[in-house]
């Protein structure tokens, strides 16, 4: 995001008026060169990238300010698990036409979002395409040097944690789509409401990032589905876990569609777009990260154990009995 002449070109301009104000880092040089530079302060530095596209991450009638939040806070939700504090992203933003209506709320959303969460913009690009809108973010975090959380750190024995609430996302895809949730809520706005905005606008635990680092063997965050997720993280770990479904957290409204059988647990636990964290916590450490998040604001919830073994994770019911799961994440392929 560099200005290269004198008379700027429309793609300068765009980027003097929208995302120049965003580049508060000194080390973005606003935005006036062709690199930026992060100081390491004689810490790691803990790279994530993620892209958001149009008719796959987020709908063409969704509002731009909701589209940025989504952009940055998918790569915020990884640094969180990670243990890392945020310190900077990079942008590049694939766009039809350089429409105002459009970059105003998305800009200004994204400023808020960079201040709230101390991710100042660094630089990045900007590209015309005939195809969907695209925004790809890739953050930088910090840790104390060797302190990232990995995924392949859980142990047999270990607690299997998730914070918040799992498969709104999912539910809330469904309604904006005219699913059947829509119809089962149809006396319900509150609720359609809230599973909307948690897909639209997830809700990165970058709160627990110290807390993270100093209680996790193994973190990663929940954005393709739980069950998914679980088997990558048990995976590289070279273990197996067994989880109690009826302990998987859910949001009131989850649990009244569950209830009344509109949704099955499956849609629950392979749904995606959660950006909650998924860990693996020690018996003994487990008091002090729970009362830790708790004084952060974020819920935690052991949903089961990591057990020995290479065998996919078994998702077991109130009787002990395994669930046979046809899917067990979102896949892109």
């Amino acid at each position: 995001m560099a200005d290269r002449h004198k008379d700027p070109s429309g793609e300068e301009t765009l980027i003097a008026r929208y995302f120049k104000p965003l580049a508060t880092e000194p080390g973005a040089f606003d935005l006036g060169d062709d690199a930026a530079i992060l100081k390491g302060l004689g810490e790691d530095v803990v790279v994530t990238a993620d892209a958001v596209v149009e008719g796959v991450h987020f709908l063409k009638q969704d509002p731009p300010d909701t589209v940025a939040r989504k952009a940055l806070r998918v790569n915020l939700s990884d640094l969180a698990a990670k243990g890392a504090v945020p310190a900077g992203f990079v942008l590049t933003l694939a766009l039809r036409s350089a429409d105002a209506a459009w970059l105003e709320p998305f800009a200004r959303a994204l400023g808020e979002d960079a201040a709230t969460f101390g991710c100042p913009l660094l630089g990045g690009d900007t590209v015309s395409t005939s195809g969907p809108l695209m925004i790809s973010v890739t953050a930088f975090g910090r840790v104390p040097e060797g302190k990232m959380v990995r995924r392949s750190g859980a142990k047999p024995g270990d607690r299997v944690v998730v914070t918040g609430t799992i498969g709104d996302a999912a539910l809330g895809l469904d309604i904006l789509n005219g699913g059947p949730i829509a119809k089962a809520l149809a006396d319900d706005l509150g609720g359609k409401e809230m599973l909307i905005a948690r897909y639209r606008i997830p809700e990165p635990r970058n709160a627990l990032a110290r807390v993270m680092r100093d209680h996790a063997n193994a973190a990663m965050d929940v954005s393709d589905g739980l069950a998914g997720d679980l088997a990558k993280l048990c995976a590289a770990s070279g273990v197996s876990a067994a989880i109690d479904v009826a302990s998987v957290p859910l949001s009131a409204t989850g649990r009244k569609l569950l209830a009344g059988g509109a949704i099955g647990i499956e849609t629950i636990v392979s749904g995606g777009d959660d950006y909650e964290i998924l860990c693996a916590i020690s018996e003994d450490c487990y008091e002090s990260f729970a009362q830790q998040a708790n004084q952060a604001g974020v819920a935690v919830t052991t949903i089961g154990t990591v057990i020995a073994g290479s065998a996919s994770p078994r998702f077991l019911d109130a009787k002990g009995a395994e669930l046979t799961l046809r899917r067990h994440s979102y896949s892109h392929f």
